[in-house]
């Protein structure tokens, strides 16, 4: 629902005025509670809109930082050594020191997460904040002592049900909207990946990035990288875009989440990694998938398969490789990060904040 201001102003002038028309208090304290709800309402609207994408990518694109469009490598210039800070783990990193997604867990860490919780609270509620309270204020001993079979890098937010893999009732609505979308969305791939290098002596078409892996090629177009919109990518896969947008649990709006093409040459390897979180599920739907092509979660095997959507929490150790030969072709998915179910409403919304790209 949207109000204009003036709207607003005349609902609270009318309430004003039945207050006073009113005898009895009773009916005049139910008045105030109804317009003080009705100008929460309206503030909520004004700063988190219904879609958290609409518009974004046109809105923002002259925000977008050569390392989080992938490095020098998108800025026109050369790509980046193997192993640089904008290739770890396929991650693309903003470079800046006031980053949370590039800074080191440690105190100062710890308090900045504190700082901006406490501003979140302050502007809008404690309530519904438990998990995030304790998970903030616990957060160097959670990332120390957790078992190394899961370890996220950046935030661990406690009492979260977690397995490696989950099924595909958790985020069911999502899932199926996915695979629903499976022809266009491949349809898409291939009109990215099918156009000519960005630049002679590279074998990268516009918009990729090429990841660091200790064997094969691991490719990623990203529409959104660590909660920023990438504008060209996404002008070029309108159709791609449309489904992030008809998600209900994408996350958009913070530095957890993303949405890419993922590609595997035969014979390669992504190396055991985490994930940064465990608030999010990532969702890999299957594009083109050759046989001898696995991913490896807590231990656990699975096999990716055309049209289907895996979803598993990557802040468990893991891994994915192609042991294919070259006529099998590339192993590709469709990557988004999705909220993880038993993440609240409330929670979420303090995550975006604390979260925040750029914070």
């Amino acid at each position: 629902m949207e109000w204009s201001l003036g709207r607003v102003r005349e609902l609270v002038a009318d309430g004003m005025q039945s207050i006073r028309d009113c005898e009895s208090s009773a009916v005049g304290t139910a008045a105030c509670l109804l317009l003080l709800f009705l100008w929460y309402c309206y503030r909520v609207g004004r700063e988190h809109g219904s879609s958290p994408l609409r518009g974004r990518y046109g809105a923002e694109s002259g925000h977008l930082r050569a390392g989080v469009l992938g490095g020098a490598e998108a800025a026109g210039g050369a790509k980046a050594p193997p192993g640089s800070l904008d290739e770890q783990n396929g991650l693309a990193y903003c470079q800046s020191a006031e980053c949370f997604r590039c800074t080191a867990p440690g105190e100062g860490l710890n308090q900045r997460l504190y700082h901006s919780l406490q501003e979140y609270a302050k502007r809008y509620t404690w309530s519904g904040m438990g998990r995030v309270h304790k998970g903030v204020r616990d957060q160097g001993r959670y990332l120390s002592s957790r078992p190394t079979i899961q370890r996220p890098e950046v935030f661990f937010l406690p009492d979260l049900p977690s397995a490696p893999f989950f099924s595909r009732d958790a985020q069911k609505h999502d899932v199926e909207l996915l695979e629903r979308s499976f022809p266009a969305l491949l349809a898409e791939f291939g009109n990215v990946y099918n156009q000519p290098p960005v630049r002679s002596g590279s074998p990268l078409p516009p918009g990729w990035k090429a990841n660091s892996t200790p064997h094969g090629q691991w490719w990623t177009y990203y529409l959104v990288n660590q909660g920023t919109p990438l504008a060209l990518n996404a002008r070029r896969c309108p159709r791609a875009w449309r489904v992030l947008g008809q998600l209900r649990t994408f996350i958009a709006n913070n530095v957890f989440g993303n949405a890419c093409f993922s590609v595997l040459s035969p014979g390669a390897l992504i190396s055991e990694h985490y994930g940064p979180t465990n608030v999010r599920l990532r969702c890999h739907l299957g594009l083109r998938v050759p046989s001898a092509c696995e991913l490896v979660v807590g231990g656990e095997p699975q096999c990716w398969s055309e049209g289907s959507c895996l979803l598993f929490d990557d802040s468990f150790l893991h891994r994915a490789f192609h042991e294919g030969i070259a006529e099998d072709g590339p192993r590709v998915v469709f990557m988004v990060d999705l909220w993880h179910p038993n993440v609240a409403a409330a929670e979420r919304q303090a995550l975006d904040y604390i979260f925040t790209p750029g914070r």
